[in-house]
């Protein structure tokens, strides 16, 4: 009995934590979605550039509306 709790309620909540864990790390990863491709050459110090692609792709399709 850890935490002083039955077994099954243990488990449930457990399994609830991770499951939430895993959830909000997929929507953080879905947001930033950051570049997973590795390049030839290393860049130059002050030569990487990020964005946050999930903001970019909201603006470019809030921008058209405003015109």
């Amino acid at each position: 009995m850890p935490a002083g709790v039955a077994w099954p309620r243990y488990l449930k909540m457990f399994s609830a934590s991770m499951l939430a864990m895993f959830a909000g790390a997929e929507v953080v990863h879905r947001y930033y979605r950051p570049d997973l491709t590795i390049p030839e050459v290393p860049p130059k110090p002050g030569e990487l550039r990020t964005e946050l692609l999930g903001l970019k792709e909201r603006n470019q399709e809030v921008q058209p509306s405003q015109q």
